[in-house]
């Protein structure tokens, strides 16, 4: 029993940080856990996206590129609304929005802390419309708002580092961490190969983004088509990168028309009183 007895206290303390440590998620109101600041996340995702940014180049069509732009903007714009009405403006504090359209033929979007959000030019014929658009946009924002790669993150530094601060695993154990950082954040070595969220989060993105879509006056029902089109594209022969990440079936999109009527409680046509 004496023997025991060390590794009894650390999962006490283990079991008291993650109880102190629980969060809510905003509309979906499930409890998470949130080990990490917050701000601290944003700033270790300064350097791998201004990297990113540096060696990948811009879309030059000034048309789409504003597009994305008011997308993401009008989206964000209604989140934090939303956020703030329910006294729930600290969780996005830190943030500052960013959307940017990448000149590259990859079916791809993907976003980091802070309100960093890249669209690459290949997934615009899959969304066609600026409402397509914005089922993706509403998606990676949710993933931002929620918190999912700080949950993530969390998780593994108690499975890793047996609970060890972020400063502490920064310090003894940088690449280790660094790495757990990017996967937590769905971002391999290269930033833009993304790793799969879990089937949890991805639900959970799929029901808030219908919701934030909503709130931005873009008809959630939209979010339907998108996805059949996605699954079309697949056809037998290697997914789109971007549907790669995601579940991928009749299921889904099942899922997709479950979570409708409750998007739709919050949609009211974009300029309507």
């Amino acid at each position: 029993m004496k023997k025991n007895r060390p590794l009894i206290l650390l999962a006490l303390i283990l079991l008291q940080l993650v109880f102190h440590s629980c969060r809510t998620v905003p509309v979906s109101g499930r409890r998470q856990v949130a080990l990490l600041p917050e701000s601290m996340l944003v700033n270790m995702s300064l350097t791998s996206y201004n990297d990113f940014m540096a060696s990948h180049k811009l879309s030059t069509d000034p048309v789409q590129t504003e597009m994305i732009k008011n997308v993401g903007q009008r989206i964000a714009g209604a989140v934090e609304n939303y956020l703030r009405d329910q006294g729930l403006e600290s969780r996005i504090a830190d943030f500052h929005w960013e959307f940017n359209l990448i000149e590259e033929d990859v079916i791809n979007a993907w976003a980091m802390p802070g309100g960093k959000i890249v669209f690459y030019t290949g997934i615009l014929p899959v969304t066609k419309t600026e409402a397509g658009a914005a089922v993706v946009m509403g998606h990676e924002i949710a993933h931002v708002v929620a918190r999912h790669g700080n949950e993530r993150m969390s998780q593994q530094l108690l499975v890793q580092t047996g609970g060890l601060a972020l400063s502490v695993a920064l310090q003894e154990r940088p690449e280790e961490t660094r790495n757990m950082f990017l996967a937590a954040y769905g971002l391999g070595s290269t930033v833009g190969v993304i790793l799969p969220y879990s089937r949890a989060h991805e639900r959970e993105a799929d029901r808030l983004g219908l919701i934030f879509m909503a709130m931005a006056g873009y008809d959630p029902a939209e979010a339907v088509t998108f996805w059949e089109r996605m699954e079309q594209l697949s056809g037998g022969a290697s997914p789109p990168e971007f549907l790669s990440t995601h579940p991928s079936s009749a299921a889904r999109i099942r899922d997709m028309k479950d979570f409708l009527p409750e998007a739709m409680k919050y949609y009211r046509p974009y300029g309507s009183p």
